[in-house]
């Protein structure tokens, strides 16, 4: 979702209290929240007093929350139908007991994380990272824990198609061998969500001065990795459960990989003969 006032939240992010951070870290990553929940809940959610969202409004020249939080209602109106109900459904569902409603909550949240990743922002982003990958010398895959799957999957079918993918894979303490061929020629797509894994971070770094273009694959546009990265593709992961989500970081890595596929065109390798991408995948 595209909503004006996030631009100066995120520009101004670094000068915010402790917080008033966390306060734009709860309205840059839950913007269907803030437009439809109430602003106690939403305090209850972030970790802060409601006065403090009234004061972080104020200080963005708002007369009160109420009217950045219109803002965002704005936003959602603006959106699909489809998506839109979706959003209002999935935050109206009340709490309950039984499989049928964990498992029915659990897709319409996913169902709503997907439809994000083809929202004009998430599409700029995935369309210019790709551009990148195809472009590039090395495409170096780097994901620990849970963010590992993504990265591996990016490596793996990334090579099926003959791109010159390399997974930094920790596995025999060989990872930083591998750090020494980085060039200016080179993308290194990071995969890391909170908790924010630190080898990730200081490889990516590490990237960053030897002239690598990187891509964030991140839940935040305000995470650490976000701020040195050329492109933030970013991906919801919160649940309503013990375990965060990983179905839309490997959705946001198969639009890369079918992007890749049309723009290297006769260049990719068509696996095991007649068959087509969506079987690799």
């Amino acid at each position: 979702m595209d909503v004006p006032v996030a631009s100066a939240i995120k520009n101004s992010y670094e000068l915010f209290p402790r917080q008033m951070k966390v306060v734009a870290r709860w309205l840059i990553d839950h913007p269907t929240e803030v437009a439809l929940l109430s602003m106690r809940e939403q305090a209850r959610r972030a970790g802060v007093p409601p006065a403090t969202l009234t004061r972080f409004a104020k200080r963005l020249g708002f007369d009160g929350f109420s009217q950045l939080k219109e803002m965002f209602a704005d936003s959602i109106r603006q959106q699909p139908k489809s998506f839109g109900r979706r959003a209002e459904e999935l935050m109206a569902a009340r709490e309950s007991e039984g499989d049928e409603v964990l498992i029915g909550d659990t897709i319409k949240a996913l169902g709503v994380y997907l439809s994000e990743l083809a929202q004009p922002s998430a599409v700029a982003a995935l369309a210019a990272a790709a551009n990148l990958m195809v472009e590039s010398r090395h495409i170096f895959c780097l994901g620990l824990r849970s963010s590992f799957p993504a990265a591996h999957l990016m490596h793996y079918v990334g090579s099926l198609l003959g791109s010159p993918t390399i997974l930094i894979d920790r596995a025999g303490g060989t990872a930083n061998d591998v750090l020494r061929s980085f060039s200016a020629r080179d993308v290194l797509l990071a995969v890391t969500v909170a908790p924010y894994s630190s080898y990730t971070m200081q490889v990516a770094e590490f990237a960053v001065l030897r002239g690598v273009k990187l891509i964030a694959l991140t839940d935040s546009d305000l995470s650490p990795i976000a701020k040195f990265s050329e492109i933030v593709i970013r991906v919801r992961t919160e649940m309503s459960s013990l375990v965060h989500t990983t179905t839309p970081a490997f959705a946001a890595v198969e639009c890369l990989l079918k992007l890749i596929a049309a723009k290297r065109g006769s260049r990719a390798r068509n696996v095991g003969g007649e068959r087509s991408l969506s079987h690799i995948i």
